[in-house]
């Protein structure tokens, strides 16, 4: 990772958030948990608490009072949204007058989001996007023309309905429980940390060695063993100058190599000789044996997501050490020198003497 993460440790371009993180020790009740390393004030999360808030102009109590127990899960929310300087992962474009950045499918631990709905679901609201659509015409949101206050647990039935929703996709429902590192909690004691800092690790490892193109698209010329070769040079070389850690998702390496192939069928049904057709194809061997490396690794990444993140790591090492800078060359160039061989034996022959590149010549493929 590099030293300094843009994805790590920020604070997003909105109304009310500071420029960067930091220290702020009077932080209002429920954001005190945040007053180590905050992007809100101390005013920000006093009016965060605040029935009508000066923040907004949102008021909570359109249908009615909202009871304590869920008025206490939207200040959570809210001071999770305004002090967390760990949403950096999640950080997207908004198109909007009062803020330019917003968050987006944020992985929300499940006693979180279940709770939330539990302690809010006989509480009445009249819309099911709390983001747009409100009647603003006092000043303060009010319920649109029409609507009509029902239940939470009509207007979400459940509680992946309510966190995924109200805020317009802001959150994502998980199964991932507290502590695990795996999901965003809104609720934790400080004396025993900040969990986020670890889970925001962990989801922006990817996004960062995917941010590098340069060092990804590279390998998109999978025909050429010399720019395989090259591309796991550059690799290391990146990676020992840059700092960048050599994560990246399997599944996202096996994108790159579905590319078009419709040349080298071409290339591979143009040899006349059936014995020097079944040669080629069997060169093509080896790089599906890559592949199967790759989507077993790929499986065991995917389906093992409760396991600790050094296991994933020392995956990730391992597919980029043995297959592609050490067992490719190896394959590669044990097949190369039995083609080379048979061309060279088969070269004396004469057809072969007057044969073009075109009808002969099985040379570089694979």
């Amino acid at each position: 990772m590099p030293a300094k993460d843009p994805l790590l440790n920020i604070c997003m371009d909105a109304k009310h958030h500071k420029t960067k993180p930091g220290p702020e020790g009077m932080l209002h009740d429920q954001c005190a948990p945040w007053k180590d390393n905050a992007c809100c004030t101390a005013n920000t999360s006093s009016e965060a608490h605040k029935d009508q808030s000066n923040l907004y102009n949102f008021n909570w109590n359109h249908c009615g009072l909202m009871p304590p127990k869920c008025k206490r899960h939207f200040i959570q929310d809210t001071c999770l949204y305004e002090c967390s300087p760990n949403l950096g992962p999640w950080i997207d474009q908004a198109d909007s007058s009062w803020r330019r950045e917003r968050i987006l499918h944020v992985p929300l631990c499940k006693e979180d989001c279940e709770e939330w709905w539990e302690d809010c679901k006989d509480y009445v609201t009249c819309k099911e996007n709390w983001h747009k659509g409100w009647n603003w015409a006092t000043g303060t949101n009010r319920c649109p023309w029409g609507s009509m206050c029902r239940p939470f647990s009509h207007v979400f039935p459940r509680p992946k309905d309510l966190c995924e929703k109200i805020w317009s996709n802001s959150y994502k429902y998980t199964t991932e429980h507290r502590g695990s590192g795996r999901c965003i909690q809104m609720w934790f004691d400080p004396a025993q940390g900040n969990p986020n800092v670890v889970v925001a690790k962990y989801y922006a490892a990817p996004a960062v060695y995917a941010g590098s193109g340069q060092l990804c698209h590279c390998c998109q010329d999978r025909q050429d063993q010399a720019g395989v070769l090259g591309c796991s040079r550059l690799l290391r070389n990146h990676s020992s100058t840059s700092g960048i850690k050599d994560y990246c998702l399997h599944q996202d390496l096996i994108k790159l190599v579905c590319i078009d192939i419709t040349f080298n069928n071409w290339a591979i049904l143009s040899i006349t000789s059936q014995r020097e057709r079944l040669k080629a194809l069997n060169n093509c061997l080896s790089c599906i044996l890559a592949v199967l490396i790759l989507v077993v690794l790929s499986m065991v990444h995917w389906y093992g997501k409760h396991a600790s993140p050094l296991i994933h790591i020392i995956m990730d090492n391992v597919y980029l050490l043995p297959p592609s800078p050490m067992l490719n060359p190896i394959i590669y160039s044990i097949k190369t020198k039995q083609m080379h061989r048979i061309c060279l034996s088969e070269a004396a022959l004469p057809e072969m003497e007057t044969a073009t590149p075109d009808q002969g010549g099985v040379e570089g493929m694979g």
